[in-house]
């Protein structure tokens, strides 16, 4: 449904031209939601405005259903393109009720429909977001997540090929934030849209898209299943970026097998599953993958308690292990440890992902 290939953006600076998306590839198939996540900065959003059809494009080519729509020598305006958008800030016309809202996108479109037709699509849109009984309330009374609904209702009124999501979450508080995540992704399936989301949000990209692309600097750093991505990162940016993780540095010691004892900068060895015969290499170790022990066990690191944060369904501790490392350790809510009481951390050693450093 929407290929994209080699797809080169530039700005003009003070200090010359900057590559904002640098000569990026991706393909998302019908009915898939796929996601562009990042850091602010890292082109997702230039890129989705160019896939709209908001900045023309340097070079490559952006194709929606079989249709080029940017090239070199095309450019299909965006009224033309087979997209709904839903943008951050949701757009909404305040002088305007919820019903006339939603209608705008089917009154000046090329293809004038009737009134009859025009408020049968508005009102099984909006039965579809759950606001049928909300078409004549004015926009000035919507909360931040009715608001969201009547954004989502404009975007697919016309029954668009596309639908493309701009950071469509990130004005709501964290709470209605993750009920709509669900709610979304749930309306994305039903209704059986392809999609394609911007968020620098790792955890809304995970719980919606089944496919997503990792970008940094302009570039695809990685692409796969949200699952795939998040246990095997390609290098430690991902890594890092994709929630918490501790990365620790060392160096390869000795060998046993398919392992390796991986000797830190405190002084303390690690064993490892990995293939790295020798050399520096950088660890990454998922808080959620150690395991606090309050008794010395082999391929345990000593250490101490160094703080610790109550969060409910679990304690995140922070465990000194020497050398001036502090590992995030994440345990269940009745291990209750003060500060200073040695303990050990067990990684899982399916979990480590081992990096070489160059």
């Amino acid at each position: 449904m929407l290929a994209v290939t080699a797809l080169t953006k530039s700005f003009a600076t003070p200090d010359g031209p900057a590559r904002v998306v640098d000569r990026i590839d991706f393909a998302v198939a019908e009915g898939e939601c796929y996601a562009l996540l990042g850091p602010s900065g890292c082109g997702k959003t230039t890129t989705l405005r160019c896939i709209a059809g908001l900045e023309p494009i340097d070079a490559g080519t952006i194709a929606i259903g079989g249709k080029v729509v940017s090239a070199r020598d095309v450019f299909v305006p965006t009224h033309e393109r087979a997209i709904g958008m839903v943008f951050q800030s949701y757009a909404i016309w305040p002088h305007f009720d919820v019903f006339v809202n939603v209608a705008y996108p089917l009154q000046v479109q090329r293809l004038r429909l009737g009134r009859q037709e025009i408020e049968a699509r508005v009102m099984e849109v909006l039965a579809l977001v759950g606001m049928a009984d909300m078409a004549r309330r004015p926009a000035t009374r919507l909360s931040g997540g009715q608001q969201q609904r009547i954004a989502l209702a404009r975007a697919i009124v016309r029954r668009p090929a596309l639908l493309l999501l701009d950071e469509p979450l990130s004005n709501l508080d964290a709470r209605l934030r993750e009920g709509m995540r669900k709610e979304l992704s749930d309306l994305i399936a039903r209704i059986g849209i392809t999609a394609l989301l911007v968020t620098h949000d790792q955890a809304e990209a995970f719980a919606m898209a089944q496919r997503l692309a990792v970008m940094n600097n302009g570039t695809i750093a990685q692409e796969g299943t949200p699952r795939d991505i998040y246990a095997r990162p390609r290098d430690a940016f991902i890594a890092r970026f994709l929630g918490a993780a501790n990365v620790l540095r060392g160096r390869i010691a000795a060998r046993s097998g398919a392992h390796a004892t991986v000797r830190l900068a405190g002084g303390q060895g690690i064993e490892i599953a990995t293939d790295i015969a020798e050399g520096e290499v950088e660890l990454i170790l998922r808080p959620e993958q150690l395991t606090i022990l309050t008794a010395p066990a082999d391929g345990a690191i000593a250490g101490k308690v160094l703080s610790s944060v109550f969060q409910g369904d679990s304690i995140e501790y922070g465990i000194d292990i020497g050398g001036g490392v502090v590992l995030r350790a994440i345990a269940r809510p009745d291990l209750e440890l003060a500060r200073g009481t040695p303990v050990w951390v067990k990684p899982d050693d399916t979990g480590t992902v081992v990096f070489m450093v160059e």
